[in-house]
């Protein structure tokens, strides 16, 4: 059986607690291995680790973080076959899917590649006479990430990159139940040239998550995952006086007019629901029908999942995979069972049509006539299961959205320009997409939610991203004039 331990002081080691967890082939169900569960000892010799390593690393020049994290990227491009291996494995998705998510990773380490442009301060000469101000942007020291399994590259990507491009040092806990893609992470930048000591992987479960909310070394946390676990780590994380930002859940609604496309919106909806067999947290996972699109839209939709190929992400004409664990997989089949009940119908059920024998397969789900307040309306599945509710009006679907609990991400189908600004205006959410169903900001923008999506005051990576790994320092500064001084300083004097 296969041993994954942690990577401390710029190796990976073995785990000393005696703990373990079992890290498994979605595909096939199986323990593939066994990731090791840190002690609080492992967990304070990692931030012990980090806080050393940052006393040179804070001090080193922008230009040398900069060629570290170029290397980074070129090496990253170059073993992204590799990588995407190691994540179709231990998540199950499709190795289309895992190159798309190491992609976007890598537009996050070019971005941060940019660090010595990203840092510049402001300047204002003769703020008053002979009186100079301006500000710098210090790193924070020691930082942590905790991040979630349906994305075990690209997240800790999302922090680590600016992170250490700031001269921070960063202790990354990743989720347990695909742990490695972490690891070979870590083996890149070691080959890049990063010291020791700057990154440090620590696997675990909610013990060590526990140890950074609390460890005085541990200025700032950064946390994507369920919106019970962002509002835990806020309230504890800041009541210890850190700087957090965390990420949490979503239901993001798709709306589409009366005037849309209907064969563009049903592909989107298609794409956008079942992609990563619906394991994201910007999935679409509500369609709003307005008005009479309603019928054609849900036919259309129904018509394009014969297409969708379920089986192993090592299969390359499989278009999903399977889900994380037997559980999850349990927890998401549970709603298609709930849904007549509530007064929807299932269209197509997953349980039933096209599914593997073998491993934690779910087939596509289609689910009419969602009612708003119902559990199949409310809650966060986390699955290929997608919804639709119907409603009569533009302003009937976006009182739906603007009243839900999350305010992840959302879309508009639509042709009426008109209509799409005014929506975008309107809408209460983080991110919005204009015929577009998954809009996640490029790398020089920032993601995040608002309401129970987002727990803090900054959004993850780009901008955002630099602002909350560095905290702004303001120097006013005022020399005596040279002609003045008694201490010869080189200078000509008036005489």
């Amino acid at each position: 059986m296969k041993r994954i331990g942690h990577w401390l002081d710029g190796e990976e080691v073995a785990g000393t607690s005696g703990k373990s967890g079992p890290v498994y082939d979605p595909a096939v169900g199986h323990v593939q291995a066994q990731v090791a569960f840190a002690s609080l000892d492992e967990v304070d010799a990692a931030v012990a680790s980090a806080a050393r390593a940052g006393k040179s690393w804070s001090q080193s020049s922008l230009s040398r973080r900069a060629e570290i994290l170029f290397k980074f990227r070129e090496l990253l491009d170059h073993h992204k076959a590799d990588l995407a291996k190691v994540l179709t494995s231990e998540h199950g998705k499709v190795l289309s899917d895992a190159m798309g998510e190491i992609s976007r990773g890598l537009e996050n380490v070019e971005f941060a590649c940019g660090i010595p442009h990203l840092l510049k301060g402001e300047y204002s000469e003769q703020a008053a006479t002979g009186v100079d101000v301006y500000s710098i942007h210090q790193p924070l020291g020691v930082v942590a990430g905790i991040t979630p399994f349906n994305f075990p590259a690209m997240v800790p990507i999302w922090m680590l990159a600016n992170a250490i491009a700031c001269g921070n040092t960063f202790v990354l806990k990743p989720s347990e139940k695909d742990p490695s893609s972490s690891l070979f992470l870590a083996r890149l930048l070691k080959q890049a040239g990063l010291p020791d000591g700057v990154l440090n992987v620590i696997n675990g479960d909610k013990l060590v998550v526990d140890r950074l909310i609390e460890h005085p070394e541990v200025r700032a946390l950064s946390f994507v995952g369920s919106t019970p676990i962002a509002k835990y780590i806020y309230e504890n994380g800041t009541r210890q006086g850190k700087r957090v930002q965390a990420l949490g859940g979503a239901k993001n609604h798709m709306v589409v007019l009366p005037d849309a496309d209907v064969a563009m919106a049903a592909d989107a909806a298609v794409s956008a629901a079942y992609g990563s067999a619906g394991e994201r947290c910007m999935a679409i996972s509500l369609v709003v029908a307005v008005g009479g699109v309603a019928d054609p839209l849900v036919a259309a939709i129904e018509a394009r999942l014969d297409r969708i190929k379920v089986g192993p992400g090592t299969e390359a004409h499989n278009e999903m995979g399977p889900l994380i664990t037997r559980e999850h997989r349990d927890r998401v089949a549970s709603y298609l069972e709930g849904a007549p009940r509530e007064g929807a119908t299932v269209v197509r059920d997953g349980r039933q049509h096209g599914i593997p024998g073998d491993g934690f397969f779910l087939g596509v789900s289609l689910v009419d006539h969602v009612k708003p307040g119902t559990r199949m309306y409310t809650d966060e599945i986390f699955g290929p299961v997608l919804g639709v509710v119907r409603v009569d009006t533009y302003e009937a679907a976006l009182a739906l959205i603007n009243s839900h609990e999350f305010g992840n991400g959302t879309a508009i189908f639509t042709r009426d320009g008109g209509a799409a600004r005014r929506f975008q205006k309107e809408v209460d959410v983080g991110m919005v997409g204009i015929n577009v169903p998954i809009p996640v900001p490029v790398s020089y923008y920032s993601f995040g939610g608002w309401r129970a999506s987002l727990f803090g005051d900054h959004h993850m990576y780009g901008p955002e991203g630099v602002k909350f790994f560095t905290r702004t320092k303001v120097v006013t500064s005022r020399w005596p004039d040279p002609s003045t001084s008694k201490i010869d300083l080189g200078f000509p004097r008036n005489r």
